[in-house]
């Protein structure tokens, strides 16, 4: 289920252009070659006094556009979302819950891991999932996990599950979706970014859970039978929480 841009390029391109003819001349003393004399007549713009202050007082303030830049860009992306859990905080349930089910839905395009992170398998908070603007089925389970938690919904009505899911008539393959039970053993309601729909498990038959897991408990399938603590066992889990945590949520 490991399933980040590829945003080395614009990087490389920066370095390229700071290599090419934007930094001074390296200056040896004594050492001055025919072969280096040819090489700096070749290059009349680096024997020019080079005005380092002012070319790192230019660089200094174009960094610090960019990050501004980033930094608003980062806002703009959350917003929406704390404008979402602000509305929805005195409403019914129900609503609450697909009103967040479909904000990540339409919101998190999704990609694997390796294109949205560069990593294998990577567990994005809410937040970065937001701002990389991508993701794949654990990213939507646990956005809409903390989200919920954050308009008072109880951990215990909500597991995040590890399933194996049919996906038009090819084998079964790793998926993961949100789990929402409004009773105890009752049949849970299911969250998954592949369909808008909130329907009851029962009615997935494409689905075949493993494991649950959600900050309070770790379980086979979605039953009642323990599997230990989810932090300890799960190292991505207990690194996504306090990524949430560091970010505001509970």
């Amino acid at each position: 289920m490991g399933a980040g841009p590829q945003v080395g390029a614009g990087r490389a391109e920066h370095r390229s252009r700071a290599q090419h003819g934007q930094r001074p001349a390296a200056r040896c003393p004594g050492f001055r070659s025919a072969a280096t004399v040819r090489i700096a007549r070749s290059l009349p713009a680096l024997r020019r006094p080079f005005p380092l202050a002012a070319r790192l007082r230019t660089l200094l303030g174009a960094a610090a556009l960019l990050l501004a830049s980033a930094s608003q860009a980062n806002e703009a992306a959350v917003q929406p979302l704390w404008l979402l859990l602000d509305g929805v905080q005195a409403q019914d349930e129900a609503t609450r819950l697909r009103a967040i089910h479909l904000f990540f839905n339409r919101r998190i395009r999704f990609a694997t891991d390796e294109v949205a992170w560069g990593q294998v398998d990577y567990w994005a908070s809410p937040l970065e999932a937001l701002r990389r603007g991508m993701g794949d089925c654990e990213d939507y389970a646990i956005a809409k996990y903390f989200s919920l938690l954050a308009v008072g919904v109880p951990a215990a009505r909500l597991r995040l599950v590890y399933v194996r899911a049919r996906m038009d008539d090819g084998p079964l393959q790793p998926h993961m979706v949100l789990a929402y039970f409004p009773m105890p053993g009752a049949d849970p309601l299911v969250l998954d970014n592949l369909q808008d729909e909130i329907v009851p498990a029962s009615r997935r038959d494409d689905l075949r859970p493993v494991f649950s897991f959600n900050s309070e408990g770790l379980w086979q399938g979605v039953g009642a039978v323990g599997a230990g603590d989810p932090a300890l066992r799960l190292t991505r889990w207990r690194e996504v929480m306090a990524k949430a945590r560091a970010e505001g949520f509970r």
